[in-house]
């Protein structure tokens, strides 16, 4: 795995000329969707950005697949880019999912850099090496591990963003808060994302940032301990291909959310995390995310998307659970009438 560099700074469009002279002034091209386009794009025109081509892609998580990464290919081709060029992924985690595996493939492999433009992204995709696209309907189906040479993290294009997306990126948040120990997870669980200033979230997003670096560096390829990172994700990615198989999409956050709480409850039924924690965590979840609808007749296309996890080793339903806060176990196997059941606690703990 190569070195990375984050970068903590409101001052972005330095940070992207400081990193683009480290690297000897490459030719450079920025990719972002429409979205950014209009509105994060003209706040770092200048200088940072000069000579530096733009490939724009339509906006939404229906577009992070093989068209549009075909489209990303062709641009860079037809533009000359090489290995030794510079792509600088501006954008939320779609952006630097799909710009990432760009970088990580094109010319088998050229230097790439994320301007995560979200709070999901910034606490979430752009850091860890993981890349990829949705495949046949699964999420991040195809992908590889590959590491930007640098990410810019920063809070000043929150203000860009709809409420939906600062709680998406929040719920991340809250999982490395289960995950790191109780200090950290009480503070969060004391913090209003919806009411506070965006600003007053960068020290507590270093934090969270810095809680999956470290498990990354330990374990960059996947093989134990970064499968801790996997909280609520089992369940969240089923969560999302069911919404979508509605074309009724939902946020990645909210799904994780949803998804804790199933598997906060897989904790307690399994390894004993503490009852009281378990309601104090989906009571939070339903003030701020409300519940994700799912009824009896839903349990077996979510278990058909929960065999297809890329995490499990076998037939079996891979899981991360904690037998408290901060006390993780990692490789839990669970069989699907204990899903079942903690699917039917899940909708009683969401008042559904």
């Amino acid at each position: 795995m190569t070195h990375q560099s984050l970068i903590f700074t409101n001052d972005v469009a330095d940070a992207i000329g400081s990193l683009r002279e480290s690297m000897g002034n490459p030719s450079a091209w920025v990719l972002m969707d429409e979205n950014v386009a209009g509105l994060v794009k003209p706040r770092i025109e200048g200088p940072a950005l000069e000579g530096v081509r733009s490939i724009v892609v339509p906006s939404g998580d229906s577009h992070k697949n093989l068209t549009t990464l075909s489209s990303i290919w062709d641009a860079l081709q037809k533009e000359g880019a090489t290995r030794h060029s510079l792509l600088i992924n501006l954008g939320g985690g779609v952006i630097t999912d799909m710009g990432g595996f760009a970088g990580a493939t094109f010319k088998r492999g050229m230097r790439f850099i994320n301007v995560p433009t979200t709070l999901l992204s910034a606490v979430d995709a752009a850091v860890g090496g993981k890349t990829g696209i949705n495949f046949n309907g699964f999420k991040n189906e195809i992908g590889a591990f590959r590491e930007a040479s640098a990410v810019v993290i920063s809070t000043c294009f929150f203000d860009t963003l709809p409420r939906e997306e600062v709680l998406s990126g929040y719920a991340e948040m809250l999982k490395h808060g289960l995950l790191s120990g109780r200090e950290q997870y009480d503070g969060l669980m004391a913090f209003n994302p919806s009411a506070e200033n965006a600003d007053d979230l960068l020290p507590l997003l270093k934090e969270s940032v810095e809680v999956k670096r470290r498990i990354v560096m330990e374990d960059p390829h996947e093989k134990g301990l970064r499968k801790a990172l996997n909280l609520g994700h089992t369940v969240g990615h089923a969560f999302e291909s069911l919404a979508l198989e509605r074309c009724r999409p939902i946020a990645h956050g909210y799904a994780v959310a949803w998804g804790c709480v199933v598997e906060l409850v897989l904790s307690h039924m399994q390894m004993g995390f503490p009852a009281d924690e378990l309601r104090r965590f989906s009571s939070y979840v339903l003030e701020h995310y409300g519940a994700y609808y799912i009824g009896c007749a839903d349990y077996p296309a979510l278990l058909e998307y929960m065999r297809h996890d890329k995490k499990n080793d076998s037939e079996a339903i891979n899981f991360t659970l904690l037998r408290d806060v901060g006390s993780v176990e990692v490789n839990c196997v669970c069989d699907e009438e204990k899903i079942k059941i903690a699917f039917d606690l899940y909708r009683d703990l969401m008042h559904i």
